[in-house]
């Protein structure tokens, strides 16, 4: 059995490449980002903004700075990030959280592996299956976010009789 991750983006990445085997699908490429993407992007999420110059000080010796810029300039170029011009350098901030970052990834897993079957439950047993071998406590955690997801459809399908009968008053 492989070694479970720890992380949420250890997780994300595990999902997306056990998906991948299950179903020859093709994670967006903003989802799998190299390793000197991912630090930027997480040093940019800590500081909340930087320019190139402020990041290198703060990474030590051994990126050169045009590596970093050219880098940043693709995270910006996938979305990740905003920049606005400073003198004759950019400062770039995150345009999204990391929680947005992840959601979004599992978001876009998660539709291809629907759109990989004719019916549903296909699909949704293989997610079964990674989540319970994740770990069996998430399966409760699904239970509970389902009947907490039915209640809400419930109530607003009241409200949308509710105001059906009073139009008709």
């Amino acid at each position: 059995m492989p070694k479970m991750p720890q992380s949420g983006v250890e997780f994300n990445n595990y999902l997306g490449a056990r998906m991948n085997r299950i179903l020859k699908i093709r994670i967006p490429a903003w989802s799998n980002l190299g390793p000197l993407e991912t630090r930027l992007l997480e040093a940019l999420q800590d500081r909340g903004d930087a320019t190139v110059r402020e990041l290198l000080l703060e990474a030590g010796a051994g990126i050169a700075y045009t590596t970093v810029m050219t880098t940043l300039d693709r995270l910006y170029k996938k979305g990740l990030l905003d920049r606005v011009a400073e003198g004759r350098a950019f400062r770039y901030s995150p345009r999204h959280t990391e929680a947005e970052i992840q959601r979004a990834i599992a978001g876009e897993a998660i539709q291809q592996l629907f759109d990989s079957s004719q019916t549903s439950s296909l699909p949704l047993s293989y997610l079964i299956e990674i989540v319970t071998e994740r770990d069996s406590v998430l399966l409760d955690e699904l239970q509970s976010l389902i009947e907490r997801k039915r209640e809400e459809l419930k109530a607003s399908e009241s409200g949308v009789q509710d105001m059906g009968k009073k139009e008709k008053l």
